[in-house]
């Protein structure tokens, strides 16, 4: 299996990611496939498909924030089970954000990452693919070692209508042995993570004001 990293829409192997993309998230998820053209060529933006056999079997899409030295995993997609192509893809993204920490002079401090909780909607399928069920994805992030943090998330839709997406945690994976982060700290990361959607859900700027004004998010088993 390799690891090839897609920064054009012209590539043969981004028609592949966003198929499945398209198969296995809901449509709020899923960026319309023009408007990767900047995200792709953006050089902090990192989308890696796993290629079996000359097909996108697996995708992952992560960025490294060299300031705070914390990473954002963005999706992560296991398109075929029996393939190994989640440990194959979070190996892979771990040595490649451990290596742009050591040469931004610092170290990966942790990871943040949206995870669904089935036991609040477990209505997405998916597309039908085992390793893709919430319960499954929740257990496996959770024995990884992320943990969530202790506030009520939503974020603004993708299909950037103004909505407010929820059924998800915002979890962080804590390389440093964090138990807790700053709200502040957390608000400054989504304000430059959600900056290039507009409009902002009036949920969702509650939810950053309300971060901004508090102590400490604890973070909590899954």
């Amino acid at each position: 299996m390799d690891y090839v990293r897609v920064t054009d829409i012209a590539d043969p192997l981004f028609a592949g990611l966003h198929r499945l993309m398209s198969e296995i998230f809901p449509p709020e998820e899923v960026l319309a496939f023009d408007l990767w053209k900047e995200p792709l060529e953006d050089p902090g933006i990192r989308v890696f498909v796993a290629v079996h056999e000359g097909e996108v079997v697996g995708a992952t899409e992560y960025r490294y924030y060299a300031d705070d030295e914390i990473a954002m995993t963005d999706f992560t997609i296991i398109g075929r089970p029996g393939l190994g192509i989640g440990p194959f893809l979070a190996s892979r993204r771990e040595a490649d954000l451990k290596r742009l920490a050591a040469e931004a002079g610092g170290t990966l401090q942790g990871m943040f990452a949206e995870i669904y909780d089935p036991y609040r909607s477990n209505e997405h399928p998916f597309g039908g693919v085992k390793p893709m069920d919430p319960f499954v994805r929740r257990e496996v992030l959770a024995h990884l070692g992320y943990r969530r943090l202790d506030f009520e998330y939503v974020h603004p839709s993708w299909q950037q209508d103004g909505e407010a997406v929820s059924g998800l945690d915002l979890c962080f994976l804590p390389y440093a042995g964090q138990s807790s982060l700053p709200g502040i700290f957390v608000a400054r990361f989504l304000r430059t993570y959600y900056g290039v959607l507009e409009p902002k859900p009036a949920a969702w700027t509650d939810m950053v004001e309300s971060l901004e004004r508090g102590g400490d998010a604890a973070l909590l088993p899954l």
